[in-house]
């Protein structure tokens, strides 16, 4: 199985990674997903940024421009060659993990943890650069790890995902516990 989709063994459940924010750890495989195509130009761009600022500061000194560059001026355009390389290496962020219970999508920022039941439909729109997750109330989480300059690697993405949302929309649901003091079940059914 490729690297960027790779599954995590079920059998390894003291280093079975946590997923949901209460801290419990992933229930059967882990489905992690990351996109290449974005990871690659990301990378890419961000260490020709940096080769571009440093040889801006090299040559600051030797130019003759009438302004008077100095050792700190060329230490700052270093520096701002690697803010401008960090940001740019946010873009190689996105990531999905998901498992029996639920997904987490991390995209630029935090990640963001959906529990499988929330999570309407996992869509590719027509004309989209990336999938999304349909949530409630005709609001949807952005899945950018799933991007479709990935091709076939996209593809086989969402064939996974829908596939591990449909196995969790087919388990039954246990039913609740009976709240405390109420052992007897609801009041229809004590006579």
């Amino acid at each position: 199985m490729s690297r960027a989709l790779s599954r995590v063994l079920p059998g390894r459940r003291s280093r079975s990674p946590v997923l949901d924010p209460a801290g419990h750890p992933a229930e059967g495989p882990v489905l992690v997903i990351r996109p290449r195509r974005v990871f690659l130009v990301a990378w890419v761009c961000a260490v020709a940024i940096v080769a571009i600022f440093v040889v801006i500061a090299v040559l600051l000194r030797t130019s003759d421009t009438g302004v008077y560059f100095r050792l700190a001026d060329q230490v700052a355009m270093v520096l701002l060659g690697l803010l401008f390389a960090g940001g740019i290496l946010l873009l190689a962020r996105p990531r999905v993990r998901a498992d029996a219970r639920g997904i987490e999508v991390r995209n630029v920022a935090a990640p963001r943890w959906v529990p499988w039941d929330l999570v309407r439909a996992v869509s590719f729109p027509d004309g989209a650069s990336w999938a999304r997750l349909d949530l409630p109330d005709f609001e949807y989480l952005p899945v950018l790890a799933v991007q479709a300059v990935d091709g076939q690697r996209a593809a086989e993405a969402m064939r996974q995902l829908r596939a591990l949302h449909t196995a969790t929309q087919r388990r039954p649901t246990p039913p609740d516990p009976a709240p405390p003091g109420n052992e007897h079940g609801p009041p229809e059914a004590r006579t």
